[in-house]
Formats: structure tokens, sequence, C-alpha cells
């Protein structure tokens, strides 16, 4: 096997989606940093969500904004609902996996928060369940997809912004992901804290 190859192929069609996705998900991004920065600026906070390595992107943007991303600033509130095993063992011993993170939204949830929903497939049975939960408390949606949105994307309402990864490899949407993690963060340091200097780390 050449992997010299299959690495370029990775790097290759890493390069291709990421051309293919920006124009659609460039006016998506700044709806959703713009709703971003008006709730977190009236007080409210950012709830995230997302099974495997889409739990692992929900911590890291709730790590970005409750520490830093590169500039020194105030915190930002925002919780990843991925972490706490006792309240999620629970919940899943309870009642269902498909109410893991419904349930936290209507513990932890108010209206004006966001919740950030992450998927790759678009049809994660518990992401969409919070989605429900969210909307039912008035909290605005910003989700992560990939592929065709799947039934994710028909579960938004008007005032809920998709952001979608255009590929069909799980690996590849990952990767977009966490660019639109990124991209969003820095649009949030720079819009609320213009006045903040950039750090390395």
């Amino acid at each position: 096997m050449n992997f010299e190859q299959r690495i370029t192929d990775f790097f290759q069609e890493g390069i291709q989606a990421k051309k293919d996705t920006l124009a659609p998900a460039l006016p998506q991004l700044l709806a959703a940093g713009e709703l971003m920065a008006k709730q977190l600026t009236a007080g409210n906070k950012i709830l995230s969500c997302g099974n495997g390595g889409s739990a692992g992107d929900a911590q890291h943007f709730s790590s970005e904004l409750v520490n830093r991303f590169e500039r020194e600033r105030p915190a930002l509130a925002a919780l990843a609902l991925t972490t706490e095993t006792s309240t999620l063992t629970a919940i899943a011993n309870d009642y269902s996996y498909e109410r893991l993170y419904s349930r936290q939204v209507e513990a932890l949830g108010k209206p004006g928060d966001i919740l950030l929903a992450i998927s790759t497939s678009g049809n994660s049975g518990n992401i969409i369940a919070a989605i429900k939960a969210a909307q039912a408390l008035n909290m605005p949606v910003v989700a992560f997809t990939g592929r065709s949105g799947g039934a994710m994307a028909q579960a938004l309402g008007e005032n809920d912004v998709e952001i979608r990864a255009i590929s069909d490899s799980t690996a590849r949407i990952q990767e977009l992901h966490l660019l639109f993690i990124h991209s969003l963060c820095d649009f949030l340091e720079c819009t609320l804290f213009p006045e903040s200097v950039a750090t390395a780390r």
C-alpha cells in the first residue's frame, strides 16, 4: 500500500472540501457569528453538544470561549453538555440515550441562550431531540451538519442557522467543523473585543 499517496490524497480531499464549502458556508458563518455576538452581549450563554468526534468539537468550542482563542479578553459564557459523566449516565440509564442532551437543555437553557448542535450525518437522534428542546425554550440553534444535512436540517426553524460541510466523508466533515469553530471564535473575539491583544500560545 502506498501510504505516501494516501496521505497526499487526504490533503487534497481536505483542500477540495474547504473550497466546496466556503461559498455556501460563508453567509451562514457570518449569520451565526452575529447571532452569537448579540446573545452573548445580552448576557446569554451557548450550550453545545455532539457525539463522538462531535462531542470533542462541542468541548473544543466551549473551551475556546470560556478561556480564549487567540486574544487576551474577558471570558465568554459557554458550556459543553458532553462532559458530566454522572449526569450523562443517569439520563441514559433512567430515560434513554436520545434524551442525553435534551434533558440538560431543559435544565440549563433559557430563552436567548444558543444551542450549538453538531452532527456529521445530521441524523443523530439525541441531537435532534436537543434542538427541539431548545426551540421549545425559544433558544436559537446553530447547527453544524454534513452531507445532505439530514433530519437535523429539516428540524431547524427560521431563527436557526445551519452551517453545512460539503463532503460525504466523515473525516473531511469533522475537519470542516473544526474550521467553523475557529472561524466563529475569531469572529466573536474580534467583534466583541476589538481592542484585545492577540496572543501566542
